[in-house]
């Protein structure tokens, strides 16, 4: 059986062609952009020298390059998507391009099952309590536009995927990861908070628990939805169990890698401070940029939990233990030394974290 991946150069992306070929898939496509670090594929060229992985440098936009990837292809593993740019950017490299895989699979013929990697970000949780536990059931943010472009073109994603599984063939897959981690992922999502200067600004309460998925964890849980015959239809949470508090990730993160600043901004004065943002904003019509609006820092500071069952019905174990994952992680960003780390200091309210834009 021959797979695609798509973002296959990226931080989940490589990991999942990783975890492909241990479980013995022996031919993976991988669609990767012309500029991507291909390092982490040819290493795996040397560690599974029988297996054939087909490297292809394109644009998914490309008609060309869309209907020869999926050639002979049976299940497609559809990671990538643009993570930060403007809002034209993260629409065309996220659904402009997920429409051109999909008329691509209609051309094709078939019904190949279909892998979409979305976010927990897409839930509609704003209205939400804190103390609400959010299964695959809540219902997708209906008020994106509050948000961020980047939340607006995942749910018009998953959207465009659900429409053409109904209406044509192929046999859909979602699944939702948390907060990605591991070693090569980044020091803070926007879960933890936003960063000014040099100073980390931990926002919400301190008993928050952070939706982690480490990374080697999500790829064997994509997989599982790839081959069971059960998953069809369905949506999936993935995230990890024995979760952390926010600042419990930020305390270890001092004691294994470095003594940063930081800052904790309770819920309700980050909801001042957001309001504050979001009226001066119009004050200036636009000039100064929204990063914070009642609506988003509701979304994501307020405290949900993610709820993991419905994967784990499905046969899914966590095989890296959350206390281990996060040492793993930690011991890396150490490694590379404080000043090497990737800050995330726009809280884009995404959560997958995939580092692979569209190739």
């Amino acid at each position: 059986m021959s797979v695609l991946v798509t973002g296959a150069g990226g931080f989940l992306g490589s990991v999942l062609v990783a975890r492909l070929l241990a479980s013995g898939q022996n031919y993976v496509r991988c669609l990767v952009r012309a500029n991507s670090d291909l390092s982490r594929l040819e290493d795996l060229r040397r560690a599974y020298p029988s297996a054939c992985i087909d490297q292809v440098a394109g644009n998914l936009a490309s008609r060309s390059t869309a209907c020869h990837v999926v050639q002979g292809i049976h299940t497609v593993y559809h990671l990538a998507a643009a993570m930060r740019g403007a809002a034209a950017t993260l629409f065309h490299d996220t659904v402009v391009a997920s429409e051109s895989l999909l008329q691509a699979l209609e051309r094709e013929g078939g019904s190949p099952r279909v892998v979409l990697t979305s976010s927990l970000g897409v839930y509609g949780t704003s209205d939400l309590p804190g103390s609400c536990s959010i299964t695959e059931d809540c219902p997708l943010d209906a008020k994106p536009e509050g948000r961020d472009s980047y939340t607006h073109a995942k749910i018009w994603q998953e959207q465009l995927f659900r429409d053409f599984a109904t209406q044509r063939s192929i046999d859909l897959v979602v699944v939702r990861p948390g907060v990605l981690y591991g070693p090569g992922g980044k020091a803070f999502p926007s879960r933890v908070g936003i960063v000014v200067g040099d100073t980390l600004f931990q926002l919400g309460g301190v008993k928050n628990l952070l939706p982690l998925s480490y990374v080697e964890n999500c790829a064997d849980a994509i997989i599982l939805a790839g081959i069971s015959p059960s998953a069809s239809g369905q949506s999936y949470n993935v995230l990890d169990d024995d979760l952390p508090t926010v600042s419990e990730f930020i305390q270890g993160y001092k004691q294994q890698v470095a003594k940063i600043p930081s800052v904790h901004v309770p819920y309700g004065l980050a909801m001042l401070a957001s309001r504050a943002v979001a009226r001066y904003h119009r004050y200036s019509r636009g000039q100064i940029p929204a990063l914070l609006t009642p609506y988003k820092t509701a979304a994501i500071w307020k405290g949900h939990r993610f709820d993991n069952q419905r994967i784990k019905d499905l046969g899914w174990k966590q095989q890296v233990p959350t206390a281990e994952a996060l040492r793993r992680t930690f011991a890396s960003f150490a490694s590379l030394g404080a000043g090497s780390l990737r800050w995330n200091s726009r809280p884009t309210g995404g959560d997958a974290g995939l580092d692979a834009r569209t190739p």
